[in-house]
């Protein structure tokens, strides 16, 4: 049995839906903390409550991330364990915790990982990614940006990257998200909605396909949403490396963008710089 030593800040996953999706690691180790530190105090009272857990609770959230840490290394400092948790899932992945993490390592205090519930690893293991060597790579992007103009440019992007792409959204903005998505066509997307909820819809369609599948259903639009772009078909791959560079020069400095141009074509760096320097030459 794993020691739990004092004076640690415990990284707890917590469900992204099902209750029962707890681990019991999980429910050993936040019984056993002194206090628990979390991302909204109104939605994870009810949560603890339902498993029986009554502890001291710390609102830390991106507002207040950085403040909040000195509280949390002030108790580490009094030798106290102390758990944090999210809303739902795996902390300091897309919800806060990564800045907390930091901090509290920084302050010379260990960190300790309590795996679970995580819509990333629960949406990849439908998509059914099968097919070649790489078919197994994947890229967490996460929420794209809100602003029509840099999500475009983000999702062209993403059309350039021949790996799978993990995304996810909020109902308010799924269907802009599915709209910016239309000119990448053919290419397989797998949507999943309300994962591990009792609504739970899971789909693979082609990307094109996606704002047509949304509105079929009024339902279709609500709840949390976690999708998977598949990989590029081998034949889509990028070839275009004038493209791709002239893509990356107009966001990132130019040794930035030939270090991506190459992740994304194979191209020789040595190959790709030359060619960008032609470029900025004009």
């Amino acid at each position: 049995m794993q020691h739990y030593p004092e004076a640690t800040l415990y990284v707890v996953a917590t469900p992204i839906g099902n209750l029962a999706d707890i681990t019991l690691r999980a429910l050993h180790v936040l019984q056993r903390v002194d206090a628990i530190a979390c991302e909204d105090t109104r939605h994870t009272q009810p949560l603890l409550r339902h498993y029986g857990v009554d502890k001291p609770l710390l609102a830390v959230h991106e507002h207040n991330e950085a403040q909040a840490a000195g509280l949390v290394i002030e108790r580490l400092q009094r030798g106290e364990r102390v758990a944090y948790v999210s809303d739902a899932g795996t902390p300091a992945v897309s919800d806060p915790g990564a800045r907390l993490v930091a901090a509290v390592q920084a302050a010379g205090f260990r960190v300790m990982p309590l795996p679970g519930a995580s819509s990333v690893t629960t949406v990849l293991s439908v998509a059914g990614l099968a097919g070649g060597s790489g078919s197994a790579a994947f890229v967490f992007a996460g929420f794209l940006p809100s602003k029509a103009g840099e999500r475009d440019q983000a999702i062209a992007l993403l059309a350039l990257d021949p790996r799978a792409t993990v995304l996810l959204e909020a109902p308010h903005r799924i269907e802009a998200l599915a709209r910016a998505m239309m000119p990448l066509a053919d290419r397989l997307v797998t949507v999943g909605r309300e994962l591990t909820k009792q609504f739970e819809e899971i789909a693979t369609m082609p990307a094109q396909d996606l704002a047509a599948w949304l509105a079929a259903g009024p339902q279709r639009t609500r709840g949390e949403f976690a999708l998977v772009l598949h990989p590029a078909a081998a034949q889509e791959a990028p070839r275009d490396n004038t493209r791709v560079l002239q893509l990356l020069l107009a966001e990132l400095p130019l040794k930035t963008a030939v270090k991506l141009a190459a992740d994304i074509t194979g191209s020789p760096r040595n190959e790709l710089y030359d060619a960008a320097l032609a470029l900025k030459k004009g």
